[in-house]
């Protein structure tokens, strides 16, 4: 369409001369997404499980929502600074007769795995599951926490 009214082409319709532009903006938003791995808004599921990662002095804590999934069902592995979270979320009922007139929540495998800025104790992390909600206290290696210092 802007090649028609660069080189003087009638044109049918009205359109905005950007629109093109921004037709194209989009196309190349959905590759860049496709390529990177980055859930894009348009009908994909984001990553599971959702995690919010917080700390204090002392502890990093890592919230994840595991709807649907058993305790029994995760491996949580602590090593350097990662904790990694992996399980299975199984959809009840489901077979293959089972026909779907909206399916917007996935069964399968899923693994994350968490950086965390400093060294953690591996020794000492403590995982909780409370109505869907796993909860992982991941404690501070020694060297890693803040010491006071008394001036004399």
């Amino acid at each position: 369409m802007i090649y028609r009214r660069v080189f003087g082409l009638p044109g049918w319709g009205v359109r905005s001369p950007f629109a093109e532009l921004e037709q194209l903006r989009r196309q190349i938003g959905r590759m860049v997404d496709e390529f990177s791995g980055t859930p894009s808004l348009s009908g994909r599921a984001g990553v599971f499980p959702a995690v919010n990662v917080s700390e204090n002095r002392e502890n990093y804590y890592l919230r994840a929502e595991l709807p649907g999934v058993v305790a029994a069902d995760l491996d949580i592995q602590a090593t350097g600074k990662t904790i990694s979270v992996a399980g299975e979320r199984k959809i009840a009922g489901a077979d293959e007769n089972t026909r779907y007139h909206r399916r917007e929540r996935e069964a399968g495998k899923f693994s994350r795995v968490i950086s965390l800025p400093d060294d953690i104790d591996p020794d000492q992390v403590k995982a909780n599951m409370t109505d869907g909600v796993l909860t992982v206290v991941v404690p501070k290696a020694e060297k890693t926490k803040p010491h006071q210092i008394t001036v004399k």
